[in-house]
């Protein structure tokens, strides 16, 4: 490929990757923790590969639109093999791929989205590592925050949470409805995800806010049925 074809094939995936964000919905993050057979059997924890792909396709068939993978417990390369086969499903599925924190290993892993929190690498400094066609999202706590990310031209979504308060996040207070209320005004308009404690019993008070898209952990991540779960989420958001 020449360097004019390799360009020219960047530009294509991070267009693609801009326009299947535009139309997401529903965003789930997991861990690997319920996956793992052999815990610390070497540098690499064993992974239950099937049952992990099982899961992220029913996510997409569920109509979940990205799967992030956060674990801080396992093993980088753990955490790198299972971002290679979230890659592969979602883009069986047209779906988003995102990875947390670390910008190496998203790099690596050539995932379509990473995320980072207001501690973790500026904006600025994750474009800067992995480049244009990668989709960056950022957490926001207070309006402050949302107003900087949606300014952000290196800052592709932000989140808005903890809507309510979540064991993912302990001892982090909930910020409640009024920051995604707020969130739908604030210009220039960006997307943005509601995150904390959204299940498919309260989704219904996020939308309420004029807020249309959504981060679920523990309400797919823990149901018996992962398609269903998915479904019943994605059935009280907007087309």
């Amino acid at each position: 490929m020449s360097t004019g074809d390799h360009a020219e094939h960047h530009t294509h995936i991070g267009q693609l990757r801009r326009e299947r964000l535009m139309s997401s919905r529903l965003y789930v993050c997991t861990d690997l923790q319920r996956f793992i057979t052999a815990p610390e059997a070497g540098p690499v924890d064993e992974l239950d590969f099937d049952g992990l792909r099982r899961f992220f396709e029913d996510c997409y068939t569920g109509g979940v639109d990205i799967v992030q993978v956060r674990d801080k417990q396992v093993a980088v390369q753990t955490e790198i093999s299972a971002l290679w086969l979230l890659k592969q499903v979602a883009d069986e599925y047209g779906g988003l791929s995102a990875a947390n924190d670390r910008a190496d290993v998203a790099l690596i892993s050539e995932v379509d989205v990473f995320h980072i929190g207001q501690e973790d690498l500026s904006p600025d400094q994750a474009r800067r590592i992995l480049g244009g066609d990668v989709l960056i999202g950022r957490s926001c706590r207070t309006l402050e925050q949302v107003q900087t990310a949606a300014e952000d031209p290196d800052i592709s979504y932000y989140c808005t949470g903890p809507v309510w308060e979540t064991p993912t996040k302990p001892g982090r207070a909930a910020v409640g409805l009024e920051l995604p209320r707020a969130a739908v005004d604030v210009e220039p308009s960006k997307p943005f995800f509601a995150i904390g404690g959204i299940d498919a019993d309260n989704i219904g008070q996020v939308t309420g806010t004029g807020a249309w898209r959504a981060v679920v952990v523990r309400a797919v991540t823990q149901a018996a049925d992962t398609r269903a779960a998915a479904e019943a989420l994605r059935s009280q958001l907007p087309a």
